[in-house]
């Protein structure tokens, strides 16, 4: 096995671990059924004492076949059946390690809290191209296949499991899982993509040069061109696009105004940027 591999593997461990414990600290012990197998094993726990990781690590048995599927094949399959194993032992060792009232009586600190650590080691597993089954493996295909972001495709795929949680629990607590489901999308998301937001600048223009040449000295950003027409006013004129940091935005705005008072000017937001003058590309799809 290659270093990179065992890299992966250490981290897919810490990651199943890190969800394990935030349930066993925070979301069981608060009743709080924040989607996925883990909540809806949670509330057959309620009623018939069977051990929650067991019960997370059978219910994932069905949805393995989908991730191999689609999910990316051998590889993909190995390293999900690895993460659910660790998660579904982990969890039920820290259930007699760990205290079962946990750390707080909040609900709304064990929704925040359980949410993103949880949400951590989410991004752990899926950084190491892994997954923990269940309906992550649901959300993972809902982002593939439409777009849609991991966040998003959580609230999607665990909305039925919430709503089952607040008939067997509380309304309450089912709000709460609601807090813990959304925080640990985000978290998830954040420690996917960072929180360093690049900006995207397209450029009308018919200035090109004056524009590219003052953005290039002052900014130091490089910048790419393609021909463009203007089909309302039949004008030829140059499309320009470039990649600043948030904090250089207003100054990118003025540059420009200073080159060409007339350009059209869109700002985007690039959740990530990678190449020259930001994050290299070698090793990006690793942990630093």
């Amino acid at each position: 096995m290659k270093l990179a591999q065992v890299r992966d593997y250490a981290i897919i461990f810490v990651g199943a671990m890190m969800q394990a414990a935030c349930m066993v600290l925070f979301l069981i012990p608060a009743q709080l059924a924040a989607g996925g197998m883990s909540g809806a094993a949670l509330i057959v726990n309620k009623f018939t004492g069977w051990p929650i990781g067991m019960m997370v690590l059978a219910g994932n048995l069905p949805l393995f076949w989908l991730g191999w599927r689609y999910l990316g094949g051998r590889r993909f399959l190995i390293r999900t059946v690895f993460a659910s194993v660790v998660f579904s032992v982990g969890l039920d060792s820290l259930t007699l390690l760990l205290p079962r009232a946990g750390l707080t009586h909040d609900l709304l600190l064990n929704a925040l809290y359980g949410g993103v650590i949880g949400g951590i080691g989410s991004g752990l597993v899926i950084r190491a191209q892994g997954t923990s089954g269940g309906t992550e493996i649901l959300a993972r295909l809902l982002s593939l296949r439409y777009g849609i972001s991991l966040s998003q495709s959580y609230l999607y795929t665990d909305s039925v499991v919430v709503m089952v949680a607040g008939l067997a629990f509380s309304w309450e607590q089912a709000l709460y899982a609601i807090i813990a489901l959304y925080v640990w999308g985000v978290a998830t998301d954040l420690f996917l993509e960072g929180s360093d937001v690049a900006r995207t600048a397209t450029i009308v223009t018919e200035q090109p040069e004056a524009v590219a040449r003052h953005i290039m000295d002052e900014l130091a950003r490089g910048i790419t061109a393609w021909p463009g027409t203007g089909l309302y006013s039949g004008r030829n004129k140059q499309v320009l696009f470039c990649v600043v940091s948030r904090a250089e935005v207003a100054q990118l705005k003025a540059i420009i105004h200073e080159a060409d008072p007339q350009a059209f000017v869109v700002i985007g937001v690039a959740h990530e940027a990678l190449g020259e003058g930001f994050k290299p590309l070698s090793g990006a799809h690793r942990l630093p």
